[in-house]
């Protein structure tokens, strides 16, 4: 048989490098807007470097790259589904009132001496029912960091406390762009994926939790009528009413029942609508922009939530950006995102570079089940500093690593967790990173002020490490 010859590591550093320097002069030009099309382009530009150093040096055919961006593409095509009818359920959720609900309840039971432990868990309750962490962040985020600061918490921790609670959230909610990115990357169902970060994921949270709880109690207490106006401005816009809570419910009893991934969410998005419906009428005929009250009015109402941006006025300018959606549309960056990362994957595997950057860098760590699980973690880690990305981290991690898992005969969970144990995380706790510099201009704390106190984030790739160490619910494929 003949041997497989890889590109020399050499060779496959410079699509990588490339990409770096690319992303970096984005990332700089554009800065939080680098997602909207310059980070890719970026891809795309990096990726026919990749092919053309293949086809040139290593005489590569053409034929193997298609395929394999064809085989990556094709393995997405679920997720990309899953992202738009996300979008669709973000919009339904917030305007039919559920999420707003949530936030009323949820505010109402802070106390000085518990500002940190409930500051932490309110963002995580956010975030799971959004799905987003920027969007916690910068909205009810916001508010608390306000309220912290009137109860003489430093900057520091308040921040912490709401990143890590934000994150936990964004990290195991079905809704979450990241979670569904690394779910699909490393061809993990979604909800297997969700289920099995819980070992790692809990246990990061708890600890952060008993810090938080412990740190509080050495505050003196102070007032919190930011909290009155947060109410009053959803109760002005929204109503408020327990009966919403059914569709969350009937929700996690179908993720519990294990009932296929779009199938459950589109049936949230449809009990949400009926909520809407019902609840929100008056909300619907002003997203239609109608003077009249009627059944076109509302229908019209109803198709711009699902599919696209809703902007509604609470008389808080902090308050109008957490209730503000975007519909399948805000997901239309994310997917052209994926799709450009998978051409750059499906020629990086291709043409060997990332087998061979994979030799070179990790093969003496990768013996052992602990130190493949720490390759992926620092892989994560290296590409969020490298690229400045958490996307791009997930799916080139995920890719670079999803062949060795399988040979070692480790299930597909195992390399999820690793992905969102590390890239997803550690992206806020890096400055230059656009999760760490959106974070810092929200909030207005630098980076390196918040990094000590955002416990879960820096727990949880520790934790990853640990379990894989001493092989809990860990097995390999029979």
């Amino acid at each position: 048989m003949k041997k497989e010859i890889l590109p020399s590591p050499f060779v496959s550093m410079i699509p990588l490098l490339t990409l770096v320097i690319l992303l970096a002069c984005v990332i700089t030009v554009f800065g939080a807007d680098a997602l909207s099309g310059a980070s890719q382009i970026s891809l795309l530009f990096t990726t026919a470097l990749c092919i053309a150093l293949s086809i040139f040096i290593y005489r590569v055919p053409w034929k193997n790259f298609e395929e394999a961006i064809q085989e990556n593409i094709k393995g997405t095509s679920v997720a990309l589904l899953i992202l738009l009818i996300i979008g669709a359920l973000s919009g339904s959720w917030m305007v039919s009132g559920i999420v707003p609900t949530l936030i009323y309840y949820g505010i109402q039971i802070i106390h000085p001496d518990f500002f940190l432990f409930t500051s932490c868990i309110i963002c995580a309750v956010v975030s799971v029912m959004t799905g987003s962490s920027w969007t916690t962040i910068a909205t009810i985020g916001v508010a608390l960091l306000g309220i912290g600061k009137a109860l003489g918490f430093s900057d520091g921790w308040i921040a912490g406390a709401i990143i890590s609670g934000a994150y936990f959230g964004d990290k195991i909610s079905p809704l979450s762009d990241t979670t569904v990115l690394a779910s699909s990357a490393s061809h993990t169902k979604l909800f297997t994926h969700i289920r099995y970060m819980m070992y790692t994921t809990v246990p990061s949270m708890l600890i952060a939790l008993l810090i938080y709880l412990f740190v509080g109690f050495a505050q003196e207490g102070g007032t919190a009528e930011h909290i009155d106006s947060y109410m009053q401005g959803l109760e002005s816009t929204f109503t408020i009413s327990g009966w919403l809570m059914i569709v969350p419910i009937v929700t996690a009893v179908l993720i519990y029942k294990k009932v296929p991934s779009l199938i459950t969410l589109f049936a949230s998005v449809v009990m949400a609508t009926i909520m809407a419906v019902i609840f929100q009428t008056d909300l619907l005929v002003k997203i239609a922009g109608s003077e009249s009250f009627d059944f076109w009015a509302v229908f019209k109402g109803i198709f711009i939530t699902l599919y696209g941006s809703t902007n509604l006025d609470t008389g808080l300018v902090s308050l109008n950006e957490l209730v503000s959606t975007s519909g399948m549309s805000g997901m239309l960056d994310t997917i052209w995102l994926i799709l450009c990362a998978m051409c750059f994957g499906g020629a990086m595997s291709a043409s060997g570079m990332l087998k061979s950057f994979l030799k070179a860098i990790f093969s003496k760590l990768m013996h052992t089940r602990a130190g493949l699980v720490l390759s992926t973690v620092l892989n994560g880690l290296f590409l969020n500093l490298a690229t400045g990305d958490q996307y791009i981290s997930i799916i080139l991690t995920a890719t670079m690593f999803r062949e060795r898992y399988e040979q070692d005969g480790y299930e597909s969970r195992l390399l999820s967790r690793s992905c969102e144990d590390s890239a997803t995380v550690v992206s806020v706790l890096i400055p230059w990173n656009t999760c760490g510099m959106t974070q810092a201009s929200v909030l207005g704390v630098a980076t390196l002020v918040y990094f000590p106190y955002c416990f879960f984030n820096l727990i949880s790739p520790l934790m990853s490490v640990l379990q894989a160490l001493i092989g809990w619910k860990i097995v390999r494929k029979k």
